[in-house]
């Protein structure tokens, strides 16, 4: 098969021929039809992931595929079938899985990281019958491919893990994939939405997907103050959709008294230990939570929002590109230029 690797970290991307690969006994080959490319793809190739051990490393977690091969212990599926892999898959075995917390499983898969991943034609994934999502007949594949890790990582983010209610105000900090993605849930959800970046297109795309207020965090001294402003006491739901230390700090002081932080952008190497304004947290009684993807059995929610047409991934796809093009969007990525998903369509 043809694959995007890299054989260092920070080197460029090749496409080369590779080996097919086989099934696990309890997993599936997939035929990838379209692979996102996401900035946790440029973390690890920048070497910021542990889980990359091995190289060369091929990336890429954000897809749909269709199942080609199934290994002797799978039941649920069979060859034909189209599928969303998530980001996360969880053994099904452990404490955690059997708690329904496969996000956070100890012997976690995840696609481009602990094995290689789908900027190829094929992929293969383990644990088959506790991961794969069928793909509901009125998702196409590209929408399906953003559900895979973005989307359904801004849903656990805003909806589970930030409990959103209808009136609420949410700012989201950074409209990157995942932030654009907790604009347009947040949204959907009632909640009034105040969007931050630093590039004054992804603040209108953040509009169109239902942003009611932007903050250029260029052309105002104080996020939080103008946060609080539009707000008028400051959010209930803040999320650090990017991660990095003026991010996240902005996020939890753009908080009302009892508000909730959500961080589920990634911090560079060197920033997981960044501070936190403790004082605010223990005077206001704030709430701060972290974020890790979505375990597959809880997808059914979001899909059903996007069946009923109350969300519709299709519109964060900005680009699609070929195999070649996507691995050079992803050595360009902390570029921040991209606007919207970029999907890869094309493996040949």
């Amino acid at each position: 098969m043809k694959a995007a690797l890299y054989h260092a970290f920070g080197e460029p991307l090749a496409i080369e021929t590779v080996p097919d690969p086989e099934p696990p006994d309890d997993g599936v080959v997939l035929r990838v039809l379209a692979n996102g490319v996401c900035r946790s793809d440029w973390h690890g190739w920048m070497g910021h992931d542990p889980d990359i051990r091995r190289l060369p490393h091929v990336p890429g977690h954000e897809l749909c595929g269709v199942v080609e091969e199934v290994g002797p212990a799978v039941r649920r599926f069979k060859p034909g079938d189209r599928v969303i892999l998530p980001v996360v898959s969880g053994c099904g075995r452990c404490p955690e899985c059997l708690g329904g917390d496969h996000q956070v499983c100890g012997a976690q898969f995840q696609p481009g990281f602990t094995a290689w991943g789908a900027f190829a034609q094929y992929v293969a994934a383990p644990y088959a019958d506790a991961n794969l999502v069928p793909v509901p007949e009125g998702v196409g594949d590209l929408a399906a491919a953003a559900i895979g890790c973005r989307v359904t990582t801004a849903f656990r983010t805003v909806v589970q893990q930030g409990r959103v209610a209808p009136g609420q105000w949410v700012a989201v900090h950074a409209c990157g994939g995942v932030g654009l993605s907790a604009v347009m849930i947040a949204a959907a959800c009632g909640a009034g939405v105040v969007a931050v970046d630093l590039d004054p297109r992804k603040l209108e795309l953040a509009r169109t997907l239902g942003a009611d207020a932007t903050i250029d965090a260029r052309a105002v001294n104080d996020v939080p103050e103008a946060v609080m402003e539009i707000t008028g006491g400051g959010a209930h739901l803040s999320v650090d959709a990017l991660g990095s230390p003026a991010t996240c700090r902005n996020s939890v002081l753009s908080l009302r008294r009892r508000g909730r932080h959500v961080q589920v952008g990634l911090m560079l190497a060197g920033d997981q230990d960044t501070p936190l304004p403790l004082d605010r947290m223990v005077a206001w009684e704030l709430e701060i939570v972290g974020s890790h993807a979505m375990a597959a059995h809880r997808f059914a929610d979001l899909l059903a929002m996007i069946e009923h047409g109350r969300i519709d991934p299709a519109r964060l796809v900005g680009r699609k590109v070929d195999l070649a093009e996507g691995a050079r969007t992803l050595e360009r990525l902390n570029e921040f230029q991209e606007l919207g998903f970029t999907i890869i369509d094309r493996f040949d």
